[in-house]
């Protein structure tokens, strides 16, 4: 039977959107699934910030009348004025293993961006980088953390059977805390002068000022992170998304700023326990009984994701991200949580992942994002930096 593919409207398709992964991978042992109510804010155009400075359409791919395949097309116009380029995105991804699926779904979702003058197709993004990203083409055996995804290897291979090339890697560094001889000695060392030389001090963020501090994350992020690939700069709007969401995650232990001698954030970490192994236990629904594992998550997180750290420009040079290591290692001591993994790492962040070598890491998975160009299109040319 042919596939067709056609875009959602109304709340069953959205519902049939949503739950697809749920069946694809139920029997997938890596496979974590995520909290729906969750993926219904974050698909909902009145509530995902992204929709206030882009536009998305969802579709579904049928067979015989069944839900085969689904995709997102859409555009960022922040990202685009930012690197000065006409790129669309596709994300969502969940298909069967069927290559009439995923042509009639990537030709369907490149259609709607060649219609509003896109050049290219670059992608998994749900929404961005920030959100998930990437096709898993390493790790399939390891159990994902909190906002990572998990593909099954058809995926991969699918995309590169229809021309789809790597644009980036994007890479998760697994650390063991615990194994604090594994770290050079001189993080130590730099992180030992940080204070005394140049006046700079590491705090707890807190769940008061967490509005604040987020506020203070977003100017190191915009200057920090800027010349990244696939950057796009945080507003407000998407301050008060994250700090909608990071408040079911939130741990003082593990949220921190480095601030200067006057006061002047210049570095921050935010690292998130790793509710996934509560997620697993609630089986995507908060009733009848998932919120009662949720009330639990201390007792069931064991281990970390480092989802942000970063210095401002002007004081890379003094050391604040050794002090911020060093003060992951602490909060390890302190709460018990000897492992986590730092992800996404940009396989061309050189100084991010010669650091994390050095602190003894060693990378465990990979996504790759995929790209094409768009019949018609420029080219890939302006590509982010």
């Amino acid at each position: 039977m042919s596939v067709e593919v056609r875009p959602v409207r109304g709340v069953r398709e959205l519902r049939s959107f949503v739950e697809l992964p749920y069946r694809l991978h139920a029997n997938e042992p890596q496979w974590v699934p995520p909290l729906r109510l969750e993926r219904y804010l974050h698909l909902g155009r009145r509530t995902n910030a992204f929709f206030r400075r882009g536009e998305a359409e969802y579709l579904l791919a049928y067979r015989n009348g069944r839900v085969v395949g689904r995709i997102s097309a859409h555009i960022d116009y922040r990202f685009c004025e930012f690197h000065r380029n006409r790129w669309g995105m596709f994300g969502f991804l969940e298909l069967e293993d069927d290559v009439e699926v995923a042509r009639a779904l990537l030709d369907a979702a490149a259609g709607w961006l060649r219609a509003r003058g896109r050049e290219a197709m670059v992608g998994p993004m749900d929404f961005t980088l920030n959100d998930e990203g990437g096709i898993l083409v390493e790790g399939f055996d390891r159990e994902p953390l909190v906002r990572q995804p998990w593909h099954p290897p058809y995926y991969a291979r699918l995309l590169e059977e229809l021309g789809f090339e790597k644009a980036m890697d994007l890479l998760s560094w697994e650390l063991r805390i615990e194994e604090r001889q594994k770290v050079r000695p001189i993080i130590w060392r730099v992180a030992e002068q940080l204070e005394p030389r140049y006046g700079v001090r590491i705090r707890p963020m807190s769940r008061r000022t967490l509005w604040r501090d987020l506020r203070a994350f977003g100017d190191i992020y915009n200057q920090a992170w800027r010349r990244n690939w696939g950057f796009v700069p945080y507003d407000e709007h998407d301050l008060r998304q994250l700090w909608f969401e990071l408040q079911l995650t939130f741990d003082r232990d593990w949220f921190m700023l480095a601030e200067s001698r006057e006061g002047e954030p210049v570095g921050v970490a935010i690292t998130v326990p790793d509710v996934n192994r509560v997620l697993r236990r609630m089986n995507g629904r908060l009733l009848p009984f998932g919120f009662v594992h949720y009330l639990r998550r201390r007792r069931l997180c064991d281990r970390v994701r480092v989802g942000f750290l970063g210095v401002k420009p002007a004081w890379q040079h003094t050391g604040v991200a050794a002090g911020l290591y060093a003060a992951l290692y602490r909060s390890s001591e302190r709460t018990g949580i000897g492992r986590g993994e730092a992800s996404w790492i940009l396989e061309t962040n050189s100084s991010m992942n010669r650091a994390l070598d050095a602190l003894g890491g060693r990378v465990v998975k990979r996504w790759r994002v995929y790209r094409r160009v768009l019949a018609g299109g420029g080219g890939l040319d302006g590509s982010p930096s």
